[in-house]
């Protein structure tokens, strides 16, 4: 079982890694959508249709990922069990 500071440390681990992503998703899809030379305060509609697409894809990806490595650390923690128990 483990214990509250371990919990603790997870959560903190998990709030590091999704403002990471975060950072890291508006800094890619500002570079990508968004020109450095700004004519109007306001996004104009490419801008806000490429930012929501942009995030949109990120996000997903992001997702599918998470899925994948858990399915994946699940497959070798099964593994690990099997052969501890030879």
């Amino acid at each position: 079982m483990a214990t509250d500071a371990q919990m603790q440390q997870v959560a903190e681990l998990e709030v590091e890694m999704m403002s990471d992503m975060y950072r890291r998703m508006t800094t890619a899809c500002q570079a990508k959508c968004i020109a450095t030379s700004f004519k109007e305060s306001e996004l104009t509609k490419g801008e806000a249709v490429c930012l929501d697409r942009c995030v949109a894809k990120y996000l997903d990806v992001h997702e599918k990922l998470g899925k994948r490595l858990t399915s994946m650390s699940q497959g070798d923690e099964a593994a690990l069990q099997k052969l501890a128990q030879q």
